[in-house]
């Protein structure tokens, strides 16, 4: 400006300085103009505000502006194609990865929402309380948050035959009993029928048997053996009983096995016998009976007459035997039987009433051989009435009744002569 003070004369300088300055005001009018017509925008970038002016027309341009891309899941509260106002208020917010895993299955979410529960209810995500979620809802949403969730289901659990319906969010089957309360030692003799550490799954039923083995003690008889000796001082087909019988007695344990409270198996581990038993003596005979000697009349010579005296002599003749005469005789197979016994009536075929007269001579015949009602003879035993029968007297068989269970024991079985006496 020196120089031009030099060359030009003052009143050309004035003109130029005025021209000037013209130029200044019109190009400060025009960016005061400029900044007047700017339209003033509210930015809120994930909750932090900023204003500025601008003279962009849509809100990409005005985002482009201030360096925000909107992304796929962002959220924005404007169209981006939306035109530009004065005092306009754009809220952004950027979307955030929530990954969920979900009994196991991954599923990736984005979501502005501020906390996990807000999140639950964008995406209507529900659950009970006896689900297994990792977080709270409370809890702030943070960019790649890993949320964790299990959900209950039913498993059945038989408890030794007490059932019940149980919630799990899963884990193992030692895990579930440990919660539950439920004893369970692999090492005892209790039964389960899965592993321990199988996995849960829903609709199982675990089934526990319970195991226990208790001792019994039971004493037993021991029954006598019937041991027959031969014996020639009897006829052949005869019996006499030597001594009695006596049973024994042997203790035994058992071992025995229980499930749930029922005998499955029972097993002999010990025995003693505490009594021995007696063996029952019965002598055979072997004797062959002999020939009856024939029986002899024995005539009696009548006196000589005196001398002097007149007189007729006679006989007269006697049977010399103690047996009675009888018309039928039978050789028979004879046993013995009491009234006197558990469960018996007393009373015999013909309505004798044994119980009342235990001594009365009865004998129990085959009607067909002998007849009801007769009067008979028994060799060894007497004269008897034929009053009663039997389903294993038939034939040439007789069985005598005695008053008690030891003599019927004596009789035994035997060979005798029988007589029908009428």
């Amino acid at each position: 400006m020196r120089i031009i003070s030099k060359l030009m004369p003052a009143s050309a300088l004035k003109l130029v300085m005025s021209g000037a300055g013209i130029l200044a005001l019109v190009v400060f009018s025009g960016f005061i103009l400029f900044e007047a017509t700017k339209a003033e925008v509210v930015i809120i970038d994930n909750d932090k505000e900023q204003t500025v002016q601008t003279h962009k027309s849509t809100v990409k341009e005005v985002l482009d502006e201030v360096g925000i891309t909107v992304g796929q899941h962002d959220a924005l509260s404007h169209d981006l194609d939306d035109t530009i106002e004065n005092n306009m208020e754009i809220d952004y917010k950027t979307a955030k990865e929530v990954i969920v895993t979900l009994n196991g299955e991954e599923d990736s979410y984005y979501t502005t929402s501020a906390n996990i529960g807000e999140f639950f209810t964008e995406y209507d995500l529900s659950f009970k309380d006896r689900d297994h979620v990792s977080h709270k809802k409370s809890d702030i949403i943070e960019d790649g948050l890993h949320i964790e969730i299990s959900q209950a289901f039913k498993v059945s659990v038989n408890d030794g035959g007490n059932e019940k319906q149980v919630w799990t969010t899963g884990g193992s089957i030692q895990e579930l009993l440990e919660e539950e309360n439920i004893a369970y030692d692999p090492d005892s003799d209790d039964k389960i029928n899965f592993a321990v550490d199988s996995k849960l799954a829903e609709g199982m039923t675990i089934d526990i048997v319970r195991v226990e083995k208790v001792t019994e003690e039971v004493t037993e008889t021991v029954a006598f053996t019937t041991e027959e000796r031969n014996d020639n001082s009897l006829l052949e087909g005869e019996e006499e009983v030597v001594s009695q019988g006596e049973d024994g007695e042997v203790t035994k344990i058992y071992e025995i096995t229980l499930e749930n409270g029922e005998e499955v198996d029972k097993k002999l581990v010990d025995e003693q016998v505490t009594k021995e038993s007696t063996n029952r003596v019965v002598a055979i005979g072997t004797k062959e009976p002999q020939p009856e000697p024939e029986q002899k009349v024995v005539t009696l010579a009548s006196e000589k007459p005196k001398s002097g005296n007149k007189g007729s002599s006679g006989s007269s003749g006697k049977t010399a035997s103690s047996e009675p005469s009888s018309s039928k005789e039978f050789t028979m197979s004879s046993t013995a039987y009491t009234a006197n016994c558990s469960g018996c009536s007393g009373y015999t075929a013909t309505g004798i009433n044994l119980k009342a007269d235990p001594n009365k001579k009865v004998v129990a015949v085959d009607p067909s051989v002998i007849p009801l009602g007769s009067r008979v003879w028994v060799e060894g035993y007497g004269e008897a009435i034929a009053g009663d029968t039997g389903g294993s007297i038939v034939g040439n068989k007789i069985d005598v009744h005695v008053p008690s269970k030891s003599a019927a024991s004596s009789w035994g079985r035997r060979t005798v002569k029988v007589k029908v006496l009428d």
